[in-house]
């Protein structure tokens, strides 16, 4: 046999020896694109029998998030969650709302919800709706919406964003669900201050038009139970909020949108079961997971990109980002060695990255593996000449496109499923969720827990305080003119003039639409190439 033909041969048996396939399912797994020998796969054989063992103590209700000291449960409560009596009052409350049985304080029916909150609690929600009822559900009639309503998301504290749903939305038709697991995160809190503050001046009851999902107890329970919100909903401690979207958190949101949210557990419960088996190469999360190992040398030295080749799978790298990236970005592995473990994750969409993103990885730098997810089943046979029809383009283009990449010895996974539906959504969260716990005991880390979110929040604790601190040595000035460094000597902050500088110029900036109690603030640019600030009593 010649060479050429040889190399063929082999190419094809490693492709079907390293493709996990599950008929039942429709879903499988390719990883002959990455750049790994059997003798390398082979040497985790060892490192993969204590990944199981580790994964069945998380299964069987252990400690698996020592500096919380908490249980791990988001892959055993969601087999049990839709016989339970809380799946069932969520089927109720949002067949209520949609079927005006639960209607506004004057009334009206609730044509619109906002959902609040951020990380976990907004792109597991955002990325269901997103690839279920695509991006334009709010622009469909109340029949093709079947009567569900319009669905908003809030993210951010960021007023440009209250601004933007409030010119599209009638108070009086909306309802407002927030979702904060400890109930005291400031992002989502910020945004139910500001939609009191305008239902208040619109002489409509908040509380009549508020709902939530919060821990038990928590600061958000104990406020909506005070103010007699409409419904609060409960989460489990034990499931954190990048894994949270089979758990009462994805389902209520999903609920109000009509989105069968048993089909989607049942696609993650199938998940589940497969990938709890022990061979590490028929398993695919644990491939999954060596793959990353292997390409990163433990160490994360890859970049993850992250391509599904389909418009509505677009919000899939931004949720993989927070799962991965919050799971893996470590400063200590769990011996309090200090390792900087950390796995990026980048992406869009395929066709369209052709065209921008994936020059960078044909020509750039080799920092990466790609993974493409294909999705098999057209919605739409739209012919575009001689019988090839516009998605035959889309899958030329992806099967192109990791072709060239081959050539230019860049590693590839691929993910083909059937459709896209709630069951198979529920497989591909499943099968991350898993890859990500398995990978994290492979580089021996707590997955589930975030100090580095929490020092950010603590630092940001600080410049609230500052800000305040800062307003009130200003109202004491006026009347005062001249530079930040000038300004931070007479207040005894010089220490603090980067921050200080941040905060006078927004003060400055939003002088038209902020008012401060004893003085007016603004600024102007002189010939020095200076800002020059002047403080003014009211």
């Amino acid at each position: 046999m010649e060479k050429k033909e040889t190399d063929i041969e082999e190419k094809f048996i490693r492709n079907k020896k390293f493709t996990l396939t599950n008929g039942k399912l429709d879903f499988s797994l390719n990883v002959a694109g990455m750049f790994f020998s059997e003798k390398e796969l082979d040497k985790l054989k060892d490192r993969f029998k204590k990944v199981h063992a580790e994964i069945k103590k998380i299964e069987a209700g252990e400690i698996k998030n020592p500096d919380e000291n908490r249980k791990v449960t988001h892959f055993t409560d969601r087999a049990a969650y839709h016989h339970e009596s809380l799946f069932i009052d969520v089927e109720d409350f949002a067949e209520a709302v949609r079927n005006e049985k639960i209607k506004s304080s004057t009334g009206k029916k609730f044509s619109n919800v906002v959902i609040n909150g951020i990380g976990g609690s907004a792109l597991g929600p955002e990325f269901l709706h997103m690839a279920i009822n695509g991006p334009y559900w709010n622009e469909k009639t109340d029949q093709q919406r079947q009567n569900y309503p319009k669905i908003y998301f809030i993210d951010n504290t960021d007023s440009n964003t209250i601004k933007d749903i409030l010119e599209v939305i009638s108070l009086e038709e909306t309802l407002v669900l927030s979702i904060s697991k400890s109930g005291g995160t400031q992002e989502t809190n910020n945004n139910i201050i500001a939609f009191q503050h305008t239902y208040s001046k619109s002489n409509l009851d908040f509380t009549k038009h508020a709902c939530a999902i919060t821990m038990e107890n928590s600061a958000l329970d104990h406020k909506a139970k005070k103010e007699k919100w409409l419904k609060v909903f409960h989460m489990s401690e034990s499931i954190g909020g990048r894994t949270s979207e089979t758990s009462i958190v994805g389902h209520l949101p999903a609920a109000l949108a009509g989105i069968n949210f048993k089909d989607f557990i049942r696609g993650a419960c199938e998940m589940d079961i497969w990938t709890r088996c022990s061979d590490y190469q028929k398993n695919p999360a644990y491939m999954l997971a060596a793959m990353w190992f292997i390409a990163g040398e433990g160490k994360g030295n890859k970049n993850m990109v992250i391509i599904p080749y389909s418009d509505r799978l677009v919000l899939l790298s931004r949720y993989l980002q927070q799962l991965v990236m919050e799971s893996i970005e470590k400063e200590k592995d769990l011996d309090g060695k200090v390792v900087h473990q950390g796995l990026n994750v980048f992406g869009n969409k395929g066709g369209t990255d052709a065209h921008s993103y994936v020059q960078q990885l044909n020509d750039g730098k080799n920092d990466f593996f790609v993974t493409f997810i294909e999705v098999m089943k057209d919605t739409m046979v739209i012919p575009i000449s001689n019988g090839i029809t516009m998605d035959d383009y889309l899958h030329g283009f992806k099967t192109g496109l990791t072709k060239a990449l081959e050539t230019r010895k860049r590693e590839v996974i691929q993910i083909e499923v059937s459709e896209i539906s709630p069951c198979t959504l529920g497989m591909i969260i499943a099968l991350y969720e898993r890859t990500v716990a398995a990978y994290a005991e492979l580089i021996n880390i707590n997955a589930f827990h975030q100090p580095g979110v929490q020092a950010y929040k603590l630092a940001s604790k600080g410049i609230i305080n500052l800000i305040l601190d800062l307003e009130n040595k200003l109202a004491k000035m006026a009347p005062w003119q001249g530079t930040v460094k000038e300004l931070c000597k007479e207040i005894d902050l010089l220490d603090k003039e980067i921050e200080i500088e941040g905060i006078i110029a927004k003060f400055a900036e939003n002088v038209n639409v902020r008012s401060f109690d004893n003085f007016i603030i603004s600024r102007k640019w002189d010939e020095n190439n200076n800002w020059i600030y002047t403080i003014e009593n009211k």
